[in-house]
C-alpha cells in the first residue's frame, strides 16, 4: 500500500513503487493499493516528472510503475482519493497510465487484501 503524499515525500513514494516492482521481478504475487494523494502516482504526467524531485534518472519511476502494470496480480486505487485529485472512471483514460485494469476500491479492499497477504508493506 502506498499512501504517502508524493508532494510531501516523493522519495518514499518512489521507493515504495520500486519495492513493489522488485517483488514482481522476484516472482511474488503482488497486489498494490494506491490511496490518499499517492493516487497521483498513477497519473501519466505526474509519474513522468517525479524523478527530478528524487534524484533519479528521467523515466526511472515510470519504469517501476510499468513493471507493476505488466506484472502485478492487480493494481488497486482508492476511488474517493482519485475523486479528490480530479480523476474518475470517466476521465481515467485521459489522465492515468494505461495498459492495465485498475481496480477502484476503498477501505474494505485494503482490509481484505491485507487479510489474504503473507506480507504487507506500506509506504
Amino acid at each position: 500500500m502506498i499512501s504517502t503524499d508524493p508532494e510531501i515525500d516523493p522519495r518514499k513514494c518512489v521507493v515504495g513503487i520500486a519495492c513493489a516492482a522488485q517483488a514482481v521481478q522476484d516472482g511474488h504475487l503482488v497486489n498494490v493499493f494506491f490511496a490518499s494523494h499517492a493516487v497521483r502516482l498513477l497519473q501519466t504526467d505526474y509519474i513522468m516528472n517525479i524523478d527530478g524531485k528524487v534524484g533519479e534518472a528521467a523515466g526511472t519511476a515510470a519504469e517501476f510503475l510499468k513493471t507493476l502494470v505488466t506484472g502485478a496480480q492487480a493494481v488497486h486505487c482508492s476511488g474517493g482519493s482519485q475523486r479528490v485529485v480530479g480523476v474518475s472512471p470517466e476521465n481515467a483514460d485521459e489522465v492515468l497510465v494505461g495498459g492495465y485494469e485498475l481496480n477502484w476500491a476503498g477501505p474494505a479492499a485494503v482490509v481484505s487484501l491485507s487479510g489474504y497477504a503473507d506480507v504487507v508493506l506500506t509506504f
